[in-house]
């Protein structure tokens, strides 16, 4: 009797909700090769070979043989663990999103899954000079390009040709040219995937008591191997990073690997230089600047063992650890670790959830952790350990309030102003005592809006539902939503007007310009994402302020995270009131966080610091708590305002985005929506209605939300409401589970 051909499970990374089937592969002796679930192999689906990866469970064997395909190829990267298979289900589960799409965001890298043993490599020959030489002394002159390459082999030998050029920047030929000098040499090996081992036994600073308990804490959970959840609570320069790097070099010591995300905005040069100065090397990084080369041996690194600890943006959540000993989640409260493309989640709860499943402690640090995190710890769920004070005897700085109802700033022969009389002389008070000031407008641009003064017509994106911003620097006129852009009209669209265009309201860059205008002989300089567009642009801008070439910087939230400026002593806010008004429920809280963070840089040395609010509403209880420095006060009264109407934490939500070409089409397919939109209990599900942003690049869109009780999961509320449409191929339903945006 002929014995059946095996099969596996395998799942896919295309938006398929779970694994297919395949026929396990032949070796060359002509027998099947078992296969153990968790190896990534390369499959057949359709005419393409795509990766994936064997799956937990029994295939089905009433499917025909000769529907079933060969699996192509068996990848030597190793193993995915049990723990990240499962991870990948609750994630898929969770937020109601397809099985091989959240694979993917774990196999991130195909070039990471190829095969590499017994490629050509390169090196440098180290009795070579490295250094630029001339005809006198007969060593070869080394061209800028040749240099560069020089400069990345210097740092790390093991790269291909591919790789190598354009790591540095330059064609294949100047690697050659190099190799023809016997400055670099080629071998054959497979690439050595791994990061230096930070010392374990570092000396780091002299902690405070409170820092000593707070780490001592950590420190035990991490060898104690067990999953906990912990907020590091301690106010803006209270030393939390040197807190949880005492926790990081805990599980270095367990020979266990450390996580660390990071808001992108926050992954700073002074981050990764402070652990470089404790540690003796540089972690791994992981954020959407890497090199093709580095996103590919970083990868293999983690997935090895070899990477022992990790910086990253969220999606360094989804890497494949071989073993996580440690996660942290710095400044836990921005808004930016919720992902709201392709798969919709939050990377400090889905974080939490991986914490678990690994066995090891999660650190939730922040001087101004989410509500949902605070009631967390009320509830008993998360632990706290606080930091109140300062590290170094550094005084918080004084908070004061501008009423701009009666200090309206005064008009300059160029336009309006935005800066009060009290916020102007106290710049001038600081730039005369040798200090920096900072002003802060979390606002790009010139101008947010440009409308022609003759007939009113507002300058619009054609593809969304939201004004052109004015970029002044570069002469254009930009949608901050689809990337959209077009030069300033010197007439006006509609009633073509000559010299009619205006901008409206202030962005950060009027706001240097007010700034020159008053301040002639100051250094100033602009911090936002326009001008801060690669690590090293923004070291260069930090390295400039830490050696006071700049004493007045203007900037977006770019610069509220992360930045110890020891003479920066004054931060204005140009409009303490934007974002506190709209249809956002954390809109508030929001406000909060971000102003607290921004005036966290002033006074954080020996130097006292004074933050200015202007704003046109005082009574606010955002701006009295920040006032009063009564961080608790306005959680108090959020909580109150949340409980009243049962929203998050007290409440759940779920938003179902619809979103079409054809705005008719769309229309009558929400209108079949709502006909069988089903009666619960404790649960009630709300609209269509248009989306604030109801056009956003060319696609018509419409908002259904699902509001519940905190024991009901809306998510099978809408996966049976759903389940009972089928959406016309041209329009798409997306469902975010907890949203953070209402847009």
């Amino acid at each position: 009797m002929n014995k059946q051909p095996l099969r596996c499970r395998v799942q896919v990374i295309l938006p398929i909700e779970r694994p297919y089937d395949y026929l396990l592969p032949y070796g060359s002796d002509g027998i099947q090769v078992e296969l153990e679930p968790g190896q990534v192999v390369m499959v057949p689906v359709g005419r393409r070979i795509l990766p994936g990866v064997v799956w937990d469970g029994v295939a089905d064997e009433n499917v025909p043989l000769k529907k079933l395909k060969e699996i192509a190829e068996v990848s030597e990267v190793p193993t995915l663990r049990e723990e990240l298979r499962k991870f990948v289900e609750w994630v898929a589960n969770y937020t109601l999103s397809p099985q091989g799409s959240v694979l993917k965001m774990a196999l991130s890298v195909p070039q990471a899954l190829e095969n590499l043993v017994g490629q050509k490599l390169y090196r440098l020959v180290t009795d070579n000079p490295k250094e630029e030489g001339d005809a006198d002394t007969g060593k070869p002159r080394l061209t800028s390009a040749r240099q560069k390459v020089i400069d990345v082999i210097t740092d790390s030998g093991g790269w291909t040709l591919a790789d190598l050029a354009r790591e540095a920047g330059v064609s294949s030929s100047v690697v050659k040219g190099l190799e023809k000098l016997g400055l670099i040499e080629s071998y054959f090996d497979a690439p050595d995937f791994s990061f230096s081992v930070p010392k374990p036994d570092a000396v780091g600073p002299v902690l405070s008591p409170d820092q000593k308990a707070a780490s001592d804490d950590l420190v035990s959970r991490v060898q104690d191997q067990a999953f906990s959840t912990v907020v590091l609570d301690g106010v803006t320069g209270s030393g939390k990073t040197e807190v949880y790097f005492e926790a990081i070099e805990a599980a270095i010591k367990e020979g266990r690997q450390a996580l660390v995300l990071l808001p992108e905005i926050a992954l700073s040069s002074q981050w990764l230089d402070r652990f470089k100065k404790r540690f003796g090397v540089a972690p791994a990084e992981w954020h959407s600047d890497l090199t093709p080369a580095l996103r590919r041996k970083t990868w293999r690194a983690v997935a090895a063992g070899k990477a022992p600890v990790v910086v990253g943006a969220r999606s360094a959540l989804m890497l494949p650890y071989r073993d996580l000993g440690l996660i942290i989640v710095d400044e836990e409260h921005e808004g930016s670790f919720k992902q709201e493309d392709g798969v919709y989640y939050h990377a400090r709860d889905m974080a939490v959830v991986r914490a678990k499943g690994c066995s090891c402690p999660i650190v939730l640090a922040s001087a101004t952790p989410a509500l949902e995190t605070m009631v967390n710890v009320q509830n008993g769920r998360y632990e706290r350990l606080i930091l109140p004070g300062r590290h170094g005897g550094a005084g918080m700085p004084d908070v004061e309030l501008i009423d701009l109802r009666f200090d309206k700033p005064e008009r300059l022969q160029s336009g309006p102003g935005w800066l009060s009389q009290a916020l102007r002389g106290a710049i001038r008070q600081t730039l005369e005592a040798g200090e920096q000031a900072m002003l802060f407008l979390n606002r790009r641009g010139y101008a947010p809006l440009t409308l022609c003064r003759t007939c009113g017509h507002r300058l619009q994106c054609p593809h969304c539902t939201a004004w052109l911003v004015e970029h002044r620097r570069f002469r254009r006129l930009q949608c901050h939503h689809c990337g959209f852009s077009a030069s300033l009209p010197e007439n006006c669209p509609s009633c073509e007007a000559e010299d009619s265009l205006v901008p409206c309201g202030p962005g950060v860059e009027r706001i240097v310009e007010e700034a020159k205008l008053l301040f002639p002989e100051a250094n100033v300089a602009l911090m936002a994402s326009d001008t801060m567009t690669s690590p090293a642009a923004t070291k260069a801008m930090v390295d400039r302020i830490q050696n006071r070439e700049v004493n007045l910087l203007v900037g977006t939230q770019v610069v509220a995270k992360g930045y110890h400026f020891p003479f920066l002593t004054l931060v204005g806010v140009v409009d303490a009131d934007l974002g506190l008004f709209g249809g956002d429920l954390r809109a508030a809280e929001r406000t909060f966080q971000l102003l607290h963070q921004v005036a966290g840089r002033a006074g954080r040395a020996e130097h006292k610091g004074r933050v200015l609010l202007q704003t046109s509403d005082p009574k606010h209880p955002v701006m009295q708590t920040l006032k009063e420095g009564d961080r608790d006060k306005f959680l108090e009264i959020e909580a109150e305002t949340r409980a009243r109407g049962h929203l998050p934490p007290f409440g759940r939500l779920a938003a179902v985005i619809v979103s079409g070409p054809d705005e008719s089409e769309l229309d009558n397919f929400c209108a079949s929506l709502a006909r069988s939109i089903p009666q619960i209990d404790g649960a009630q599900i709300l609209g269509p209605a248009p989306a604030p942003l109801a056009l956003l690049r060319g696609k018509f869109r419409r908002r259904f939300l699902i509001m519940s009780k905190r024991t009901i999961a809306p998510q099978g509320i809408a996966r049976s409401w759903l389940a009972q449409l089928k959406a016309p191929s041209r329009i798409k339903v997306i469902v975010d589970i907890d949203p953070y945006s209402f847009l």
